[in-house]
């Protein structure tokens, strides 16, 4: 069974790029690569298992939408 999803990643947009990241449905920032989100986790408390860029483009915790961990451009 997978694990639920509670990091919601929305499609890239914006004049400068980047996706607004939610954390259990609250808007956390804007990320500009999978640094930012790994920071955004940390801070949130979700860091464990998920500490490094690899981990979070296999992870199935995040939903990415409108493209996947290596699509960040406007």
């Amino acid at each position: 069974m997978p694990k639920p999803q509670f990091v919601t990643v929305c499609p890239p947009g914006g004049e400068f790029g980047g996706r607004l990241v939610r954390i259990k449905g609250v808007p956390v920032g804007r990320a500009y690569g999978r640094w930012d989100l790994v920071v955004f986790l940390r801070r949130a408390g979700l860091g464990e298992g998920l500490a490094d860029e690899d981990a979070i483009a296999a992870s199935e915790q995040i939903e990415w939408l409108g493209g996947g961990p290596d699509d960040w451009g406007p």
